[in-house]
C-alpha cells in the first residue's frame, strides 16, 4: 500500500512556511495530502493571545487540512494553549514538537532539548490524554545527543493512543548537518506500535524510491527543505517520474511572482527584502547557482535591485536550459 499510495505531508519550517506562503504553493502545486503549521509558543491560559493565532484561522488554510504545532516543556501550558485553539478554531488535532534542533530553544530544555527527559515527555504525553479529547502527534528525531534517547522515548509512547510520531534521523547536535542515519531510524521504528512519518533530506526522487525501498512499512512522508528548493518535487515522487526542466521553470516563475507578491502584500516590498533572501538561499540550488552568484544576490540591500537581478537569474537559467 506505501510503496503505491503515498501519503505527503509539507513540513513546518519557523519563519518560513506560513499561511502566506502555504497557499500559493498549495495552489500551485498538487499532491500534498496534509500539512503542520509552524509552532506556536504554549502558555498557560492567563498569557495566552488568540489574536497572534492568524496563522491558524481555518479562513486562511483553505487549500489542505493543517495540524497546529505547540512548543512548550510545561504540560498544564501546553493543555491550556490545546483547549484554547479547539475553542477559538475547533482543531481536533495538535502536534508537540520535541524535535526542533536551534540552540536558543534547545537551551530553554524545550524541542529537542526535552528529548534527553523521557520521564517529561511522558508527563506532558500522559497529561494530555487525560485532560484533552485532541488526537495528539509528536514531531521528533533520533535524541538530542544519542539515539538511546529516541528508543527509550519511544517505548514510553507505546502505551499511549498517539495519532503519529513524524521522526526526522538525525540527532539534535547535528542540526541539518551530516548524513542522516537511517540504521538508528530503522531501530526506533521497529520499537515502536504508532504510524511513522518519516521526515528527512528527502531531495529528489532516487532519494525517495531507495527510503520506499528500505522502509516498505513506511506510508507517510514529509518534505520540507526540499519542496523549498524545488516546489514540484512532491509531483515527481508522486508520479514517479521527473518533470521537464523548462516546464518547471514556467510554473516556477508563476509561484515565484505569487508568492513575492503575497509577501509585498504583508509588509511594504522593501521590507520583504529580507525574506525573500531567505528563500533565495533554497531557490539558489533550483536554479542552479554558484555560491558567487547566490551571495551577489545576498548582498543587494535595494528591492529594485533585488527584483531587476533575480528576473535576471530567471532569464539565464532558461537560456542555460535551452542550450543542453
Amino acid at each position: 500500500m506505501s510503496q503505491n499510495n503515498p501519503i505527503f505531508w509539507f513540513a513546518p519550517l519557523h519563519g518560513i512556511t506560513y499561511h502566506y506562503m502555504r497557499n500559493v504553493l498549495f495552489s500551485h502545486v498538487v499532491f500534498f495530502d496534509q500539512a503542520i503549521a509552524p509552532f506556536v509558543p504554549a502558555h498557560k491560559s492567563d498569557k495566552l493571545n488568540v489574536k497572534k493565532w492568524v496563522d491558524l484561522d481555518p479562513e486562511n488554510n483553505p487549500f489542505i487540512p493543517i495540524i497546529p504545532q505547540l512548543m512548550g516543556n510545561d504540560p498544564d501550558a501546553i493543555v491550556d494553549t490545546i483547549l484554547a485553539i479547539q475553542s477559538q478554531f475547533g482543531y481536533n488535532q495538535i502536534n508537540w514538537n520535541i524535535g526542533c534542533p536551534m540552540n536558543q530553544i534547545v537551551r530553554k530544555q524545550r524541542g529537542c532539548g526535552v528529548m534527553p527527559h523521557p520521564e517529561l515527555i511522558e508527563n506532558v504525553v500522559n497529561r494530555v490524554t487525560q485532560k484533552t479529547k485532541i488526537s495528539f502527534s509528536i514531531k521528533m528525531r533520533l535524541g538530542l545527543n544519542s539515539p538511546r534517547e529516541g528508543v527509550e522515548i519511544i517505548k514510553r509512547l507505546n502505551q499511549y493512543p498517539l495519532d503519529f510520531l513524524v521522526i526526522h534521523p538525525r540527532l539534535g547536535i547535528q542540526q541539518y548537518e551530516g548524513e542522516v542515519d537511517l540504521d538508528s531510524f530503522e531501530t526506533m521504528i521497529l520499537n515502536s506500535n504508532q504510524k511513522i512519518v518519516y521526515s528527512g533530506d528527502i531531495n529528489n526522487l532516487n532519494i525517495f524510491q531507495s527510503l520506499q525501498k528500505r522502509f516498505p512499512q513506511i506510508q507517510n512522508w514529509m518534505l520540507g527543505r526540499g519542496v523549498l528548493r524545488d516546489p514540484f518535487l512532491v509531483e515527481e515522487l508522486k508520479m514517479g517520474i521527473p518533470l521537464n526542466d523548462e516546464q518547471k521553470l514556467i510554473r516556477f516563475k508563476s509561484y515565484y511572482y505569487e508568492l513575492q507578491q503575497s509577501l509585498f502584500q504583508l509588509k511594504s516590498e522593501q521590507d520583504a527584502l529580507p525574506k525573500l533572501k531567505e528563500l533565495w538561499k533554497y531557490f539558489a540550488q533550483f536554479f542552479q547557482l554558484t555560491e558567487k552568484e547566490l551571495l551577489s544576490i545576498l548582498r543587494i540591500n535595494h528591492i529594485q535591485e533585488f527584483k531587476e537581478v533575480t528576473d535576471i537569474a530567471f532569464t539565464k537559467y532558461l537560456n542555460d536550459l535551452k542550450t543542453r
